[in-house]
C-alpha cells in the first residue's frame, strides 16, 4: 500500500475525508500537508472539520510517518481543512465539493463561476444563472472553490 493509501485509512477511521496531500516549503521549512473534510453535511454543505479531530488525526499519522516519512529530511506534519475557498485539480476532489461555487477556467479562456451540483464521470454539472449547465472535466484548465462574503 502506499503512504497516501495508508493516511486514507487512517483519516476514514475517525470519520472524515482524505482531500489531499501536499508537500510544501515556506521560508527554509518543510511542511507536510494533509488537507481533510467533513463527512457530515448539513443544509447541503459539509460540517467544519474540528480542531479536535485534527488533532486526533495527527496523534494517527505521525507514528506512520516515523516509519514512512514524506520526505527527506526534516519536515512538520500539519493535518487541517484544505480550506473554504481551495484548488480542485481532481475529478475526485470536484465530486468532494458538491454543492459549492466554483470558479472555473476553461481551455478556451473563458470563464465560468457556478454551483457545482453533480459529477458524473468526466461531466461536471453546474448551475450558472438558474440553469443547469455541463461541462467536460477535460476542459477545465483551473478550478477552485469560493465563497462570496
Amino acid at each position: 500500500m502506499s503512504l497516501e493509501s495508508d493516511i486514507n485509512s487512517l483519516v476514514q477511521s475517525v470519520d472524515l475525508e482524505l482531500f489531499d496531500t501536499s508537500i510544501v516549503s515556506e521560508g527554509e521549512e518543510t511542511i507536510y500537508r494533509v488537507g481533510v473534510l467533513s463527512t457530515e453535511v448539513e443544509d447541503g454543505k459539509r460540517k467544519p472539520v474540528s480542531l479536535d479531530a485534527c488533532v486526533e488525526l495527527t496523534h494517527l499519522i505521525s507514528p506512520l510517518l516515523d516509519v514512512t516519512p514524506p520526505v527527506s529530511g526534516d519536515y512538520r506534519l500539519e493535518v487541517g481543512s484544505p480550506g473554504i475557498e481551495r484548488k480542485l485539480t481532481s475529478i475526485k476532489q470536484f465530486s468532494m465539493s458538491t454543492g459549492e461555487k466554483v470558479s472555473l477556467l476553461m481551455s478556451d479562456k473563458s470563464k465560468i463561476k457556478a454551483l457545482l451540483i453533480k459529477v458524473e464521470d468526466s461531466k461536471i454539472f453546474l448551475e450558472v444563472d438558474g440553469e443547469e449547465k455541463s461541462v467536460d472535466y477535460g476542459e477545465i484548465t483551473k478550478a477552485k472553490t469560493y465563497f462570496e462574503w
